[in-house]
């Protein structure tokens, strides 16, 4: 009864090892929970305690065995296989939909908690805390890298358009531009002329910048009452 006690009291100082496990794991499940991923806070969560869990019993469970002569054994094969045995679970996670890949992201984050689990329990706390925030790096931070990226190369259309002036209807182009999720940088009059029956006509290039295709948004344009004409040019003839 005293050696099982004594046993129990050496024991306590690993349940910081899997404590912190729990609480990595469970942060980044939390993320992936919030994003109502096929993952989510549960899975995460065991996958990190298991992972460590297994570690501990690697580096501590085996001390009777030991006592014998002639037996050695390496814990490093458990992470080993950690590793290739949290492939089911990510495997499962992956699916294709119409040539889609979807789930590779939530597959890669079970099998990074598998390995702040494993951190966790080979004592790497600090290693396991850093890789948890490098996960919220990647996630969070990326994305949002991504699209200032996307933002910042994407070049902006030139869209000439010749219209009857005196009717409104540049104001409804520019309308139409906005509605249609284009972002209207500026605006050039490139000419102004007066036909035989004092019509009043111009034409103005509106340098544009959006996520649609520019072909669609010129069609557009060109059903709209009083535009005569409207084509794409390209940014870099028109000086942008």
């Amino acid at each position: 009864m005293a050696d099982e006690v004594i046993t129990g009291l050496r024991e306590l100082p690993l349940l910081v090892e899997l404590g912190s496990a729990l609480v990595l794991s469970s942060l980044v499940g939390l993320e992936r929970e919030l994003r109502a991923k096929s993952a989510g806070l549960r899975t995460h969560t065991l996958v990190g305690v298991g992972a460590a869990l297994f570690m501990l019993v690697s580096k501590y469970g085996f001390g009777d065995v030991l006592e014998f002569d002639k037996v050695s054994f390496d814990p490093s094969w458990v992470a080993a296989q950690i590793v290739s045995g949290i492939g089911f679970i990510g495997a499962g996670l992956i699916f294709v939909r119409r040539d889609v890949v979807r789930g590779l992201t939530t597959a890669a984050t079970v099998w990074l908690v598998a390995a702040i689990g494993t951190a966790c329990g080979s004592g790497l706390l600090l290693l396991g805390t850093a890789t948890t925030a490098v996960h919220f790096l990647v996630a969070v931070g990326y994305p949002r890298v991504l699209r200032l990226m996307r933002s910042a190369l994407r070049e902006p259309q030139v869209v000439r358009i010749g219209y009857l002036d005196g009717y409104g209807v540049l104001r409804n182009v520019l309308t139409l531009c906005t509605s249609r999720g284009w972002k209207v940088l500026d605006l050039q009059v490139e000419r102004e002329d007066t036909d035989a029956d004092e019509q009043r006509t111009a034409v103005v290039a509106v340098h544009l910048q959006g996520k649609q295709p520019v072909a669609d948004l010129v069609n557009d344009l060109t059903e709209l009452d009083g535009v005569l004409h409207a084509s794409a040019a390209d940014s870099a003839e028109s000086g942008i």
